[in-house]
């Protein structure tokens, strides 16, 4: 059995732990980080959609010209969540 070096996906930090299961089944972990935005995530997230910074790519490819099936085939997501995102961003490509 080898050992996993987990970093956190928002700080980078390498001060993260275990902290459960998700409900899926994934295993969660959080962050010790005072700085960390955030504290809890996953590393396989089963739903694609779920993942860090698959909002951002979506818009991204949107102002490239992409439409919302090439975007949802590209990054396994399903249309809805392309057209939701693309409807709740009004102005710009925040993170």
């Amino acid at each position: 059995m080898g050992l996993l070096s987990v970093k956190c996906p928002y700080c980078g930090s390498t001060k993260v732990v275990k902290f459960g299961k998700h409900p899926n089944g994934a295993q969660q972990y959080t962050c010790h980080n005072k700085e960390c935005s955030r504290s809890i995530f996953q590393l396989d997230y089963k739903y694609h959609a779920c993942a860090p910074g698959i909002k951002f790519r979506i818009l991204k490819m949107a102002i490239n010209g992409a439409g919302v099936r090439d975007i949802s085939r590209v990054l396994h997501i399903s249309t809805d969540v392309v057209i939701d995102t693309l409807k709740k961003k009004k102005t710009g490509i925040n993170k």
